[in-house]
């Protein structure tokens, strides 16, 4: 072998050794010389949503799209849906043991991991989709999650906002605390554990698979998202009676886990590539959801006769109850209780600011309404 394609050979050995300790495979492709080879990274990313659903769906279709692009084609990302590869339910593990890169879900689906993962989703009658923001970003809240994270092997991001959701779809009106005895709902994170304390049944489901168990009477009650997320699924088909607002998730964020390894893989600027496209979606998505929910609420109401109601004051004042012990029970000791603690003072400022500000302005916009 002449001296040129032994270097070659010796080059692209290094790259492979190099795309191995990321996970990720590789490929070589216009190489100019023997000496010179592009590598490209493909990565795979699991999902916990149903295959073509818009809003959380894109939201990850998005992220794969524009990585790959900023890249210039050097990483590319195949986004499988839940059921694809793995179940929703298995996409963390996938993620920590390297069947796959990276997950697309919502955290609080890992509460079995951690009590303190719903806080970086939404917990009931906490932040709101941009107090959320607020904390992780600033107020020390992602620093927490890379330590919670971190003790599964995950590096994990902020990468969609569904912002207020709501309360969900009941097959029954709720008139009084007496219609949640018994009742079987599907809720995850610690708005089941709020539903438990008001005497229902949380159930867990995937998105896929809340229709069916609504159409065969496995549950009475469901909540998923919103307005445009929510009429894709045809929920309103067997439950036409659709409570807000949603105590439970007042702003919901979803988020990208990464392999911890793969990520430490990447070059600094792949890492920034991918660290940034997720806050851009994760802003994106939060103004789409918006409007989308607004207009999909009135296509539900107007052309499918669904019934929009409000929870009891009663009701609503025992969930606000359980949700404070649902949420102290959550951080009682270690990682856990830092987290709660973090998030708890967090609230309390931006609560303090969201009463000389956002509440006032909406309660004046509407006098004259």
């Amino acid at each position: 072998m002449d001296r040129r394609k032994l270097l070659g050979a010796l080059s692209l050995g290094a790259a492979r050794v190099t795309l191995a300790a990321c996970g990720a495979s590789e490929s070589n492709e216009g190489v100019s010389s023997p000496a010179v080879v592009k590598k490209r990274k493909r990565l795979i990313m699991v999902t916990t949503w149903p295959k073509g659903l818009p809003g959380l769906g894109m939201a990850a279709e998005r992220i794969a799209e524009e990585v790959e692009k900023l890249t210039d084609g050097s990483i590319s990302i195949r986004v499988q849906a839940a059921g694809e590869l793995v179940p929703a339910f298995q996409a963390f593990d996938a993620v920590r043991d390297g069947t796959a890169h990276m997950y697309h879900g919502a955290e609080y689906y890992w509460k079995a991991k951690s009590s303190a993962f719903p806080f970086f989703t939404a917990v009931p009658f906490g932040m709101t989709a941009q107090e959320i923001m607020g904390w992780i970003d600033f107020g020390g809240g992602q620093q927490l999650w890379d330590e919670l994270s971190g003790q599964h092997g995950i590096k994990a991001f902020q990468a969609a906002n569904t912002g207020h959701q709501m309360g969900g779809w009941f097959k029954k009106e709720i008139n009084s605390l007496d219609d949640f005895n018994g009742l079987k709902m599907r809720i995850p994170g610690q708005g089941g554990d709020v539903l438990r304390a008001l005497g229902g049944s949380a159930v867990a489901l995937s998105g896929g698979e809340i229709y069916q168990a609504l159409q065969t009477g496995t549950i009475d009650a469901t909540e998923w998202v919103g307005p445009w997320n929510d009429s894709f699924l045809g929920f309103h088909q067997e439950a036409p009676y659709y409570y807000g607002p949603g105590f439970h998730e007042p702003g919901a964020s979803l988020a990208v886990g990464m392999n911890l390894k793969t990520w430490e893989g990447l070059t600094p600027y792949e890492q920034a590539v991918i660290k940034n496209t997720c806050q851009s979606v994760n802003h994106l998505s939060l103004g789409e959801f918006t409007y989308q929910n607004s207009v999909y609420l009135q296509k539900l109401v107007n052309e499918h006769g669904t019934q929009l109601r409000s929870f009891p004051e009663d009701v609503v004042k025992r969930m606000e109850e359980a949700a404070k012990d649902v949420r102290a029970e959550s951080g009682r000791d270690g990682l856990e209780k830092r987290i709660y603690d973090s998030f708890e003072t967090s609230l309390k400022s931006m609560r303090a600011w969201a009463n000389v500000s956002d509440g006032p302005y909406y309660a004046a916009r509407e006098l004259n309404n």
